[in-house]
């Protein structure tokens, strides 16, 4: 017998929704402290010294910043190995080579650092990556890993004079973890990226400065947007920012989303619900819904962790916002 034909296929009702989001918050609940115990415990490392702010960004006052990074990060190397962490101390050790340039480091809390790929002297176009879930200090390979290929395309591919910064600027949390669904986080570290961006702004006034805000981080941009010196925020992998349309992000910046489509984060729910007084669960509309207001963007048939792998459509079109040009269409 043949099977009958199907209808056109039904939106998931409000109430579904609402039971879905709240049963992965539930599932986090249980699962987050298992996987905590699991885990080792944060790695002790020193604070590290206070940096003199960048007023030009000349090659000088770069390279002592550079220095200043580099020791940070020896110093939390030493810690490491003290404690028994060689793994991390491994890592750092590769982070403390000549070649790596770091605006800024801390080992405490799962680590906070910038690092510049390329002359951010000379940058007319400056890249400042914004992570999602799950990038620390021993995950910090694949985040590197975008802003070399990033810095690669802009040069090579465009022929721009350009800098990536790959901005750790905040503990972020794990993946289907209950800090993962809602905005506490991307509260916290919101003004970190503001102060960051307005000290690039001065020190570079006349550069192209374009957020690139993946995943969670795209609700940290949301929560910094207004009033930032930026000229450009790129959302991709996007759970929502939590507002509701680009107007309500109070930002003279153009908005830019984008999401391939093999990543999962396009079956997220596009709700919010309050919890306790002052917080909420989940990130409300979509970046890439009509009546959001964004310009998208083709980012390719490629995964949540994708957009930013060499040859892919999601790098070239993220290259050509942050160059100020049109991206391509497929």
């Amino acid at each position: 017998m043949a099977p009958l034909p199907r209808g056109p296929r039904r939106a998931p009702s409000p109430g579904r929704l609402r039971r879905t989001l709240l049963a992965a918050l539930v599932t986090a609940a249980v699962a987050v402290p298992v996987a905590g115990a699991a885990r080792p415990a944060d790695v002790p490392a020193p604070a590290p010294a206070e940096v003199v702010p960048l007023v030009s960004a000349t090659s000088a006052e770069l390279a002592a910043r550079y220095a200043a990074g580099r020791e940070a990060v020896r110093a939390a190397e030493r810690s490491a190995e003290e404690y028994g962490a060689h793994k991390r101390a491994v890592s750092l050790h590769a982070m403390a080579a000549a070649r790596r340039s770091f605006l800024f480091f801390d080992g405490r809390d799962g680590g906070r650092a910038a690092e510049v790929v390329g002359d951010l002297a000379g940058a007319e176009r400056i890249a400042v990556l914004v992570p999602g879930a799950d990038t620390d200090l021993d995950r910090y390979g694949r985040f590197r890993a975008g802003a070399v290929a990033l810095h690669d395309e802009l040069r090579d591919g465009l022929g721009a004079r350009a800098a990536v910064v790959a901005w750790l600027g905040y503990r972020t949390p794990a993946t289907g973890s209950t800090a993962s669904l809602t905005p506490g986080r991307a509260d916290q570290a919101a003004p970190a990226l503001r102060a960051f961006v307005d000290e690039l702004r001065r020190a570079k006034p006349g550069a192209r400065i374009t957020l690139l805000c993946h995943s969670y981080g795209s609700a940290v941009c949301a929560r910094a947007a207004t009033g930032l010196p930026a000229d450009a925020l790129v959302l991709y992998g996007s759970p929502g920012t939590g507002s509701d349309s680009v107007a309500d992000l109070h930002t003279r910046a153009a908005v830019w989303a984008g999401r391939g489509a093999a990543d999962w984060i396009g079956d997220v729910p596009h709700v919010r619900l309050p919890l306790l007084p002052g917080s909420e669960l989940g990130f409300g509309a979509d970046p890439l819904d009509p009546g959001f207001g964004a310009r998208t963007f083709d980012a390719g048939g490629g995964g949540h962790s994708d957009y930013l792998v060499a040859g892919s459509v999601s790098l070239a079109n993220i290259a050509r916002i942050t160059d100020g040009r049109e991206p391509g269409h497929a």
